[in-house]
């Protein structure tokens, strides 16, 4: 059977009021490993926001809790004020730009996917071990490939170097 979840409960006040005034970014998140929306409480410092930037995967709803700013949707502006709720759609070119009293934002959307086992770039082959080139006495790394002994102590160095010749 399996387990219930437990709600979460938070209030905006409460979490503004624990966090410093200059801080910005997250100041909360859904947890849990099995829910099915993302949300966040993010707070933008006047003057600040991000580059237009494209969500390709989910849709998301805004909610404006404080402060104030510009919207930037596919080239057009709306003015954010406490009470905005708008729903961005995937596939649309957004950006927010904080206003003089910076800009307190509610997002939620449907969790992401996690990542997917498919095809990669292949990776680079794995570098030789170099074991044999460290010395067992000073612990030395031999500069040479080919060393037979350790340039700071003369202890010879292990057998077993695939490039060393015989």
């Amino acid at each position: 059977m399996e387990a219930a979840r437990e709600a979460e409960f938070v209030t905006v006040a409460g979490l503004v009021a624990a966090v410093a005034q200059g801080q910005s970014g997250a100041l909360w998140r859904l947890e849990g490993i099995d829910r099915q929306l993302d949300a966040n409480l993010v707070r933008h410092l006047p003057g600040t926001g991000g580059a237009p930037h494209t969500e390709d995967e989910v849709d998301v709803m805004l909610v404006v809790l404080g402060g104030g700013g510009t919207l930037t949707l596919d080239g057009a502006q709306s003015q954010l004020s406490p009470g905005f709720l708008g729903v961005l759609p995937r596939g649309t070119s957004r950006a927010l730009l904080a206003g003089s009293e910076g800009l307190l934002v509610l997002t939620v959307h449907r969790r992401r996917r996690g990542m997917r086992i498919g095809r990669t770039a292949p990776a680079a082959a794995p570098r030789p071990c170099e074991l044999h080139l460290v010395c067992g006495r000073c612990q030395r790394h031999a500069i040479e490939a080919d060393a037979r002994y350790c340039s700071a102590c003369g202890t010879a160095l292990l057998p077993e170097n695939p490039t060393r010749q015989a």
